[in-house]
């Protein structure tokens, strides 16, 4: 069966890294299924060269983020896991406490519900006390939390770099492997 993933891309600023996710998990012949939150599309829009209708035009199925009835908001709809890329900590907080107001949310809760892996690409800092709490509480319902923190061991040598890196990196822990996460070859 080829695999079945779930990215969500919300309103927090690297959007690019979603987009990037996306396109790497096409090339590796993953059936991807977009959510673009409403807040996603402005920030797509103010900080990349991507338009809604490029990203449309790729080999993927795109969601209504207010659709709560489609199919990927159902368990019964298997799907090997999920991304929210960027995670902003608006979605971090509906995922910690169940809160399925749209259909990134909804599709996180189903997968935590039903033992799939969600990944939560936190892009927030600094951080406080509130934000921590809000990712133990999420870490403890299932989710992975995993902000995009550069590699430098992989020595990227330009943004775009690091960006694949930090992509591959997301992919990698969802369990696909990939060519484009270089693993620490040690020090020896």
């Amino acid at each position: 069966m080829i695999p079945r993933v779930i990215i969500g891309i919300t309103g927090a600023s690297g959007a690019i890294i979603g987009i990037r996710v996306v396109e790497l998990l096409i090339q590796q012949g993953v059936e991807v299924h977009l959510i673009i939150s409403h807040s996603a599309e402005k920030t797509i829009q103010s900080e990349t060269v991507w338009t809604k209708s490029a990203i449309k035009s790729l080999p993927l199925t795109l969601h209504d983020p207010d659709n709560l009835s489609s199919r990927i908001a159902s368990g019964s709809y298997y799907t090997n896991g999920m991304i929210i890329a960027p995670c902003s900590i608006k979605t971090l907080s509906a995922v910690a406490n169940s809160y399925s107001s749209n259909l990134i949310t909804r599709a996180a809760d189903v997968c935590l519900k039903e033992g799939r892996t969600v990944i939560l690409a936190i892009r927030e800092s600094p951080l406080h006390a509130g934000h921590i709490h809000l990712m133990k509480q999420a870490a403890r319902a299932g989710a992975v939390i995993a902000p995009p923190v550069p590699a430098f061991y992989a020595m990227p040598r330009s943004i775009d770099e690091m960006i694949t890196h930090l992509a591959g990196r997301l992919i990698m822990r969802l369990g696909i492997p990939n060519p484009f996460y270089s693993e620490w070859k040690g020090s020896e």
